[in-house]
């Protein structure tokens, strides 16, 4: 098993900022993507963005320019840098990873952190 801890979230104004991190933990053989989803009332879960493990990066066109994906392999970390905030950014993001143990992949998330954009 594979635990994920997001920390982060919080309430920011309009146009603030506010980094998202995500730790994981436990049995991790090869983490291969890391990603970042968000579902906000009424809404189906999306995806926010996405690293693979060369470093490859991949964004949803809602936050193309704003939102930076990183991640740490070193110590299975994965980072979500938003900026220029807006309030349809209000959801509860969820961090997400793919652990391939040789032969399976597996899919982990994390339980989620409040992002409320409000002012």
């Amino acid at each position: 098993q594979v635990q994920l801890v997001e920390s982060g979230g919080g309430l920011v104004q309009p146009g603030g900022s506010l980094s998202l991190s995500c730790a994981a933990s436990g049995r991790i053989l090869s983490i291969t993507r890391m990603a970042w989803y968000r579902q906000s009332p009424g809404k189906e879960r999306e995806l926010v963005a996405r690293v693979t493990q060369d470093g490859r990066t991949d964004y949803a066109d809602s936050v193309k320019g704003r939102f930076a994906i990183s991640r740490d392999n070193a110590k299975n970390l994965v980072y979500l840098q938003m900026n220029n905030l807006k309030p349809e950014d209000s959801a509860v993001y969820y961090c997400t990873v793919k652990n391939f143990d040789g032969r399976h992949t597996f899919l982990y998330w994390g339980q989620g952190t409040q992002v409320t954009v409000s002012s």
